[in-house]
């Protein structure tokens, strides 16, 4: 297995993090096999999405419905409503796997490999890249 970490600044607001060349290019050259993209945070996902189209703010905008930057919660360190942070991770995994097939990803035509940060306390995050070659 290969592995590599990178770090991305998301800034201190919800952002959807496109990763999708970034994870072209890790698998560039490669046979077949799978690409893991992991990220080690409590507060953080990974999605595969269609993005610049408006889905990655239709994303953000669901979330906060689905999950209110408010008191509600019982974890209460950090920022207001950091809490529901904690909660992400559960609706949107922190790992996904993509098989490669001769040195790219097996993508769908509007599919999007992206990080997804709703913790305004944390600006950057630590992405986890392993090709696993079958």
């Amino acid at each position: 297995m290969r592995t590599e970490t990178m770090q991305v600044r998301t800034g201190g607001r919800p952002e959807v993090h496109d990763l999708t060349s970034d994870c072209s290019a890790f698998v560039r050259g490669e046979g077949d096999g799978l690409l893991s993209v992991f990220v080690p945070h409590a507060t953080a996902g990974v999605a595969i999405l269609e993005t610049g189209a408006g889905s990655d703010d239709d994303l953000l905008i669901a979330l906060d419905e689905l999950l209110p930057r408010d008191d509600r919660w019982r974890h209460r360190h950090g920022s207001h409503g950091h809490g529901r942070d904690h909660v992400l991770p559960a609706l949107i995994a922190p790992s996904i796997t993509i098989p490669v097939v001769d040195g790219a990803l097996t993508l769908g035509t509007w599919q999007s490999i992206c990080l997804v940060d709703t913790n305004v306390d944390n600006a950057v995050r630590t992405v986890r890249l392993s090709f696993l070659a079958g």
